[in-house]
Protein backbone atom coordinates (compact mmCIF):
# COMPACT_ATOMS: atom_id res chain seq x y z
CA UNK A 1 0.00 0.00 0.00
CA UNK A 2 1.30 3.55 -0.53
CA UNK A 3 2.46 5.83 2.05
CA UNK A 4 1.98 8.78 0.07
CA UNK A 5 -2.00 8.16 0.55
CA UNK A 6 -2.07 9.06 3.06
CA UNK A 7 0.49 11.32 3.83
CA UNK A 8 -1.24 13.44 0.84
CA UNK A 9 -4.81 12.91 2.25
CA UNK A 10 -4.05 14.49 5.60
CA UNK A 11 -2.40 17.55 3.34
CA UNK A 12 -5.75 17.97 2.19
CA UNK A 13 -7.44 17.52 5.33
CA UNK A 14 -5.26 20.29 7.12
CA UNK A 15 -5.96 22.80 4.14
CA UNK A 16 -9.47 22.76 5.67
CA UNK A 17 -8.03 24.47 8.76
CA UNK A 18 -6.02 26.76 6.95
CA UNK A 19 -7.31 30.54 6.27
CA UNK A 20 -5.94 32.48 3.73
CA UNK A 21 -4.67 36.09 5.72
CA UNK A 22 -5.69 38.80 3.17
CA UNK A 23 -4.26 41.33 5.65
CA UNK A 24 -1.83 41.19 8.86
CA UNK A 25 -1.90 44.59 10.99
CA UNK A 26 1.51 44.37 13.36
CA UNK A 27 0.60 45.81 16.41
CA UNK A 28 3.28 47.05 18.60
CA UNK A 29 6.07 44.51 18.78
CA UNK A 30 6.94 41.83 16.81
CA UNK A 31 5.57 38.87 15.23
CA UNK A 32 6.28 35.14 15.56
CA UNK A 33 5.77 32.90 12.47
CA UNK A 34 6.47 29.48 12.41
CA UNK A 35 6.39 26.69 9.72
CA UNK A 36 5.07 23.34 9.65
CA UNK A 37 5.97 20.72 7.09
CA UNK A 38 2.80 18.31 7.53
CA UNK A 39 4.03 15.76 5.16
CA UNK A 40 7.07 14.99 7.21
CA UNK A 41 5.73 15.35 10.21
CA UNK A 42 2.68 12.55 9.35
CA UNK A 43 5.92 10.67 7.43
CA UNK A 44 7.58 10.80 10.48
CA UNK A 45 5.73 10.46 13.70
CA UNK A 46 4.82 7.37 15.13
CA UNK A 47 0.78 8.02 14.98
CA UNK A 48 1.57 8.18 11.16
CA UNK A 49 3.45 4.92 11.28
CA UNK A 50 1.33 3.03 13.64
CA UNK A 51 -1.73 4.24 11.38
CA UNK A 52 -0.46 2.84 8.38
CA UNK A 53 0.53 -0.19 9.61
CA UNK A 54 -2.73 -0.45 11.05
CA UNK A 55 -4.81 -0.36 7.92
CA UNK A 56 -2.19 -2.47 6.25
CA UNK A 57 -2.57 -4.76 8.79
CA UNK A 58 -6.20 -4.66 8.00
CA UNK A 59 -6.24 -4.73 4.18
CA UNK A 60 -3.26 -6.84 3.42
CA UNK A 61 -5.62 -10.64 3.39
CA UNK A 62 -8.29 -8.77 1.68
CA UNK A 63 -5.21 -7.64 -1.27
CA UNK A 64 -3.63 -10.51 -1.15
CA UNK A 65 -7.04 -12.45 -1.90
CA UNK A 66 -7.07 -10.10 -4.92
CA UNK A 67 -3.86 -10.94 -6.32
CA UNK A 68 -4.91 -14.75 -6.11
CA UNK A 69 -8.17 -14.21 -8.31
CA UNK A 70 -5.80 -12.23 -10.54
CA UNK A 71 -3.19 -15.27 -10.91
CA UNK A 72 -6.32 -17.69 -11.42
CA UNK A 73 -7.52 -15.77 -14.28
CA UNK A 74 -4.10 -15.52 -15.69
CA UNK A 75 -3.39 -19.08 -15.07
CA UNK A 76 -7.11 -19.89 -16.56
CA UNK A 77 -6.24 -17.95 -20.09
CA UNK A 78 -3.10 -19.52 -20.56
CA UNK A 79 -4.71 -22.62 -20.14
CA UNK A 80 -7.22 -21.56 -22.87
CA UNK A 81 -5.08 -20.48 -25.12
CA UNK A 82 -2.44 -23.45 -24.68
CA UNK A 83 -5.16 -26.22 -25.28
CA UNK A 84 -7.73 -24.02 -27.36
CA UNK A 85 -6.71 -26.57 -30.23
CA UNK A 86 -7.57 -29.53 -28.74
CA UNK A 87 -10.69 -28.77 -26.76
CA UNK A 88 -13.92 -29.00 -27.91
CA UNK A 89 -16.48 -26.08 -28.87
CA UNK A 90 -18.79 -26.66 -25.45
CA UNK A 91 -15.51 -27.49 -23.71
CA UNK A 92 -13.39 -23.79 -24.78
CA UNK A 93 -17.04 -21.50 -24.10
CA UNK A 94 -17.25 -23.03 -20.80
CA UNK A 95 -13.85 -21.84 -19.70
CA UNK A 96 -14.26 -18.14 -21.26
CA UNK A 97 -17.55 -18.08 -19.64
CA UNK A 98 -15.71 -18.70 -16.15
CA UNK A 99 -12.91 -16.21 -17.62
CA UNK A 100 -15.71 -13.95 -17.73
CA UNK A 101 -17.13 -14.15 -14.46
CA UNK A 102 -13.96 -14.22 -12.18
CA UNK A 103 -13.03 -11.21 -14.13
CA UNK A 104 -16.34 -9.63 -13.04
CA UNK A 105 -15.91 -10.75 -9.99
CA UNK A 106 -12.03 -9.49 -9.61
CA UNK A 107 -14.00 -5.87 -10.63
CA UNK A 108 -16.65 -5.92 -8.06
CA UNK A 109 -14.21 -6.86 -5.69
CA UNK A 110 -11.45 -4.44 -6.59
CA UNK A 111 -13.66 -1.82 -6.51
CA UNK A 112 -15.12 -3.03 -3.03
CA UNK A 113 -11.31 -2.71 -1.93
CA UNK A 114 -10.74 0.64 -2.74
CA UNK A 115 -14.33 1.57 -0.79
CA UNK A 116 -13.34 0.21 1.98
CA UNK A 117 -9.69 1.48 1.73
CA UNK A 118 -10.31 5.09 1.15
CA UNK A 119 -13.39 5.27 4.10
CA UNK A 120 -10.64 3.72 6.58
CA UNK A 121 -8.03 5.22 5.36
CA UNK A 122 -9.72 8.95 5.39
CA UNK A 123 -11.01 7.95 9.27
CA UNK A 124 -7.29 7.10 9.84
CA UNK A 125 -6.18 10.52 8.72
CA UNK A 126 -9.19 12.31 10.80
CA UNK A 127 -7.39 11.11 13.31
CA UNK A 128 -4.36 11.66 12.92
CA UNK A 129 -5.26 14.74 11.68
CA UNK A 130 -6.61 16.09 15.24
CA UNK A 131 -3.68 14.92 16.39
CA UNK A 132 -1.36 16.61 14.74
CA UNK A 133 -3.33 19.69 15.04
CA UNK A 134 -3.75 19.81 18.58
CA UNK A 135 0.20 19.27 18.92
CA UNK A 136 0.82 22.24 16.70
CA UNK A 137 -1.54 24.35 18.97
CA UNK A 138 -0.21 23.16 21.89
CA UNK A 139 3.22 24.42 20.92
CA UNK A 140 2.14 28.00 19.35
CA UNK A 141 0.34 28.76 22.82
CA UNK A 142 2.87 27.30 24.63
CA UNK A 143 6.14 29.01 22.72
CA UNK A 144 3.86 32.30 22.30
CA UNK A 145 3.96 32.11 18.12
CA UNK A 146 1.26 34.21 16.78
CA UNK A 147 0.82 32.39 13.23
CA UNK A 148 1.92 28.75 12.47
CA UNK A 149 1.86 28.28 8.42
CA UNK A 150 1.93 25.19 6.47
CA UNK A 151 2.28 25.60 2.83
CA UNK A 152 0.77 29.18 2.66
CA UNK A 153 -2.50 28.41 4.78
CA UNK A 154 -2.75 28.66 8.54
CA UNK A 155 -2.49 25.83 10.65
CA UNK A 156 -2.78 28.72 14.00
CA UNK A 157 -2.88 32.30 13.95
CA UNK A 158 -3.57 34.03 17.62
CA UNK A 159 -5.44 36.75 18.21
CA UNK A 160 -2.96 39.51 17.71
CA UNK A 161 -2.97 38.62 13.95
CA UNK A 162 -6.51 37.75 13.71
CA UNK A 163 -8.79 40.32 11.83
CA UNK A 164 -11.72 38.32 10.86
CA UNK A 165 -13.99 40.17 13.29
CA UNK A 166 -13.05 43.41 11.43
CA UNK A 167 -13.97 42.32 8.64
CA UNK A 168 -17.22 40.90 8.92
CA UNK A 169 -18.14 44.16 11.06
CA UNK A 170 -17.09 46.19 7.60
CA UNK A 171 -18.82 43.79 5.60
CA UNK A 172 -21.85 45.01 8.53
CA UNK A 173 -22.34 41.59 10.56
CA UNK A 174 -22.81 41.75 13.66
CA UNK A 175 -19.51 40.98 16.37
CA UNK A 176 -19.78 38.00 18.55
Amino acid sequence: MNKRIIYSGLVSLLVIYGVFLTAVPVVAGELKIGYVNAVKVIEEAPQGKAALKKIEAEFGPRDKKLVEMQNKIKKLEEDLKKNALVLKDTERRTKERRIVVLKRDLRRATQEFREDYNLRRNEELAALQRIVYKAITEIAKKEKFDLILHEGSTIYASGKVDITQKVLKKLGRKQK
